[in-house]
């Protein structure tokens, strides 16, 4: 029987972050930020995943692995929304090892996000791809994200 934390999928494993991954993943956090020129804040990045691991109200982190090797994560994050009906969650980071991408990972990463929604009664799930990543977009639309003619606007709070 497996457990939540352990989940089979077509071309990839994936289990639940611990705090003992943090250092993987803020490499990887690391190489995915510096992809679009993102700043990246590894002390700031260190804090935030602390306090995401230790609060499974915020949602969940996957480590993404081939065999014992980690290629990557997938985090969901958790909201509200009147408008979806209830819980509604964000994609709000899905990174890949460059020698992984193109293989079915990301494929098999967003039908686990997905499955794992749908057990948590999420009623929507959202995300935000760069318009130059024609994978992304492909590999999205593939699994019935589409727009909605709105532009996610953000205002940051400093």
């Amino acid at each position: 029987m497996k457990s939540k934390s352990q989940t089979k999928s077509e071309k990839a494993s994936f289990r639940q972050a611990e705090i003992a991954d943090v250092h993987d993943i803020l490499d990887m956090m690391k190489e995915f930020y510096e992809i679009d020129q993102y700043l990246f804040d590894k002390k700031l990045s260190a804090e935030n995943l602390y306090i995401f691991l230790q609060n499974g109200d915020l949602g969940r982190l996957w480590m993404i692995q081939l065999q014992n090797e980690t290629v990557g994560y997938v985090v969901l994050t958790f909201g509200f929304s009147f408008e979806y009906g209830g819980r509604d969650a964000f994609i709000d980071e899905l990174f890949i090892k460059k020698p992984f991408r193109n293989q079915g990972i990301g494929d098999s990463s967003i039908k686990l996000v997905l499955e794992e929604a749908k057990s948590l009664d999420i009623k929507a799930v959202h995300l935000e791809v760069e318009s130059h990543n024609e994978g992304g977009i492909k590999l999205y639309t593939k699994h019935s994200f589409g727009g909605n003619n709105r532009k996610l606007l953000t205002h940051r709070i400093s």
